[in-house]
């Protein structure tokens, strides 16, 4: 049966989920402004501290599919526990790493429990929130995401360089026991899906999922809709400091304004979800995102403030296609395997990440004077991929039931 909480149960649900959001985006994200005194402590180079960067997202795309073999087969709100204890102390492992080796174990130790991590919040939303307010919820755990950039981010930076690089690690794991205290107290037992789970076969879960069409359909606009942005989003930074846009000291409030306005936006973006429809407002934000796509990378010098209005738009409209895409997505799993979707819809998402952001490195060339060139050809193969996710999205069926109810017509 669907699990149905009182008001305010329901909301310290969602505050403790966006909780475990916002610690798992920012243990991701916090590397990397971290660039400059990792290189230096460690002697490594550039390369090997991107690769330090990107063993967290590849860590937790290969997590996000082992894990489509056991999520749906064990008690939501314990597996969710013990992953997130795992990720915490993972963290505090980053902290306590004397050596770039030990850093990379403990960065794709955390890559592991972070991926799966993210699924199964989402995957906890299509159990307890109901269809009809899922877009708002979703909405509104997505805030991590605004706040990781807004407060995450730069408190773990002036931690970083007041008490050096292990400080933000360890103030990460306190805020982890934080809100895994909240989550054990908010989290109700959520094991109606152990029902509907028909064999206990390791791999019949995954099988189920990819052998429905409307999971393949889902799966392929979640792999759509995540390439579409970030063939442009690696390379903002570099293309607004080499092509003379923005000055190094400017860059931070292109991330401060964008994420400042999609924290507002985002509940707003959640409601007009769930009262527009989940698939008309995606297929509309996806529309309304072209223009910004195309502007972010044809952008020369001008006025702050210009720059701003560009940036800012482009990280609305993104977010503005993430709350409906995911509310989307979640109600396209059959219920009784809306875990092993959601895990698997994690690792589809990370590889179309790693993909689209080689695809774009690969486009971008550099002139004579070290100025970007073709950044435009980045924006194109967005826009083409979301005309594809355009495309997906009408064709994607929603289920408004849940296990122990009557299907909608």
């Amino acid at each position: 049966m669907h699990t149905t909480l009182p008001p305010a149960q329901e909301r310290w649900l969602l505050i403790t989920l966006a909780g475990i959001q916002f610690t798992h985006i920012v243990d991701f994200m916090i590397m990397m402004p971290l660039g400059p005194q990792l290189t230096t402590l460690f002697a490594i180079s550039d390369a090997e501290f991107g690769l330090l960067v990107s063993a967290y997202t590849l860590s937790a795309g290969l997590s996000g599919l082992l894990a489509t073999s056991f999520i749906d087969r064990f008690e939501r709100k314990r597996l969710l526990l013990w992953l997130y204890l795992l990720f915490g102390l993972t963290t505090l492992g980053c902290a306590l790493a004397p050596s770039y080796g030990w850093l990379m174990a403990a960065r794709v130790a955390a890559g592991l429990f972070g991926g799966i991590l993210s699924a199964m919040t989402q995957t906890v939303i299509g159990d307890v929130i109901p269809f009809a307010r899922r877009g708002r919820a979703a909405g509104f755990v997505m805030t991590a995401f605004s706040l990781a950039s807004v407060v995450g981010v730069p408190s773990g930076l002036f931690l970083a360089n007041h008490g050096g690089w292990h400080s933000a690690f360890i103030a990460l794991a306190v805020l982890c026991t934080v809100v895994g205290t909240l989550a054990a107290y908010s989290l109700p037992r959520l094991d109606a899906h152990l029902v509907q789970v028909p064999s206990r076969d390791v791999f019949h879960a995954l099988q189920a999922v990819l052998k429905d069409a409307n999971h393949r359909r889902a799966l392929l606009l979640s792999g759509t809709m995540m390439f579409a942005g970030f063939t442009i989003i690696p390379y903002i930074t570099i293309y607004n400091q080499s092509n003379h846009v923005l000055l190094l000291s400017e860059i931070p409030y292109v991330y401060l304004c964008g994420g400042t306005v999609t924290l507002f936006t985002s509940r707003w973006m959640g409601v007009l979800t769930d009262r527009v429809g989940k698939r008309v407002m995606f297929q509309r934000m996806v529309l309304l995102s072209a223009m910004p796509m195309t502007l972010m990378t044809l952008m020369q010098p001008m006025p702050l403030l210009f720059v701003l209005l560009v940036t800012t738009s482009f990280f609305v409209a993104m977010n503005g296609r993430m709350i409906p895409g995911m509310a989307l997505l979640t109600s396209a799993a059959q219920p009784q395997y809306r875990g092993t979707f959601m895990s698997l819809n994690g690792a589809v998402q990370s590889v179309s990440i790693g993909l689209a952001s080689w695809v774009g490195g690969l486009l971008i060339q550099r002139n004579a004077q070290g100025q970007v060139t073709h950044y435009w050809l980045c924006a194109v193969v967005g826009v083409v991929a979301s005309v594809l996710a355009f495309y997906l999205a009408q064709h994607v069926k929603v289920h408004t039931a849940e296990p122990g109810q009557t299907a909608a017509p």
